[in-house]
């Protein structure tokens, strides 16, 4: 009888002989345990120092970087880390902290975690945040959609029904990440979003035609035009990965997805981006630098970026979309900001006497609506996703 044989050695570089027990899904190497913990640690210090996201000491990296231009974060300053409760923000704070207690980078890192206030699925997960906030030592903070905009998801969906849900809890979150991290003196906000993220918003805008979109979805650092950049650090980490690593290193969250989530636009886009992986295994890295190379032409006209008059909140017009999506609410025009017409509908404006046409706002007037997802939108997306051949 032909004898079993048992799993290869560890693939690591620094020769490790321990059996190999995890596949990494980003490249294919197998590796045992600590070597795949090391690894995927080292993969996003790596992508830290290469992109400039922190102000770190030469001696703390084994390889050559010019540190002349990293300025994105200074040492000392307060970082805010966007805590969910799910894989990925429990193993983003788990890696921030562990590569700030390694290579010493002097942040005063902090979880803002936001309540939408979805019974039996928020107040869950923010259990998990709690605990991480006592296991990794790290003061927390917690907003509610409800002090915020007076309204809560439960509520909106009650008024609205599960269509177009996502657009407002979307819009709502990302003021509200700004908002708490303004509230605890942050002045960087570090994100979950990982490869597989990256990849379907780069489908999902090119499905949409979203051309401002996506151009700048892709980019790892957003937002230093105002005052509170945004930074992927894990970026380039393959949900796979994510996971595995949070079972490796025994770290505790809540999996359970949201209970509005089935009818989400991009729901539509993963199923797609998975199936292309299963065919070619570098779709999601493939589907990310071809965002990233995107530019668009100068000739080309872009929204031009301003305050809201009623919040202050940046935007692309005079209100922004969070105030919209509360307007619909209040009034009862629950379409307001989310849906958009059949047609291009021009509105005309008066402006200090001068007549001026604005678009629905797809185009170059950067309407509140561009990045509307109702279940018209979720049909077409079903009928393109179908016609492609991979």
């Amino acid at each position: 009888m032909e004898k079993r044989r048992g799993p290869p050695p560890c693939q690591s570089k620094k020769g490790c002989s321990n059996p190999a027990k995890i596949r990494k899904a980003k490249d294919g190497s197998q590796l045992c345990g600590p070597c795949f913990s090391k690894n995927f640690e080292d993969d996003v210090h790596e992508t830290i120092v290469n992109n400039n996201l922190f102000k770190v000491r030469k001696n703390s990296i084994q390889f050559v970087v010019s540190f002349s231009h990293c300025s994105f974060l200074q040492r000392g300053e307060r970082v805010a880390i966007g805590a969910s409760g799910g894989k990925d923000s429990t193993v983003l704070a788990y890696v921030m902290k562990t590569l700030n207690d390694i290579h010493d980078y002097g942040l005063d890192l902090q979880l803002l975690s936001i309540d939408e206030g979805i019974k039996g699925y928020r107040d869950d997960s923010l259990l998990a945040v709690e605990k991480n906030r006592i296991e990794y030592e790290l003061p927390l903070t917690i907003l509610s959609y409800n002090d915020l905009y007076g309204w809560t998801m439960d509520d909106i969906v009650a008024k609205i029904g599960k269509k177009n849900n996502c657009t407002f809890c979307g819009v709502f979150r990302r003021q509200a990440l700004d908002r708490g991290a303004f509230k605890i003196g942050a002045t960087k906000l570090v994100t979950g979003h990982n490869a597989d993220d990256m990849a379907e918003t780069v489908l999902m805008n090119v499905l949409r035609g979203d051309i401002a979109r996506l151009e700048r979805c892709t980019n790892i650092v957003t937002g230093e035009e105002g005052d509170l950049p945004r930074a992927k650090p894990l970026k380039y980490c393959f949900e796979r990965d994510i996971v595995m690593y949070a079972r490796t290193n025994q770290l505790e969250y809540f999996y359970t997805e949201c209970i509005y989530a089935p009818n989400a636009y991009r729901g539509y886009a993963r199923k797609y981006v998975r199936d292309l992986e299963k065919v070619h295994p570098r779709a999601i890295l493939d589907l990310i630098r071809s965002g990233e190379k995107v530019s668009v032409k100068k000739e080309v006209e872009m929204p031009t970026l301003k305050t809201c008059e009623r919040c202050g909140y940046m935007t692309s017009q005079k209100m922004c979309k969070a105030c919209l999506l509360i307007e619909g609410l209040n009034t009862g025009n629950t379409d307001l900001g989310v849906r958009k017409s059949k047609k291009s509908k021009k509105v005309i404006v008066e402006i200090e006497g001068e007549k001026k046409e604005e678009g629905c706002g797809s185009g170059g007037g950067g309407c509140g609506c561009a990045g509307a997802a109702d279940e018209t939108e979720n049909e077409e997306t079903r009928k393109r996703l179908k016609d492609l051949q991979f």
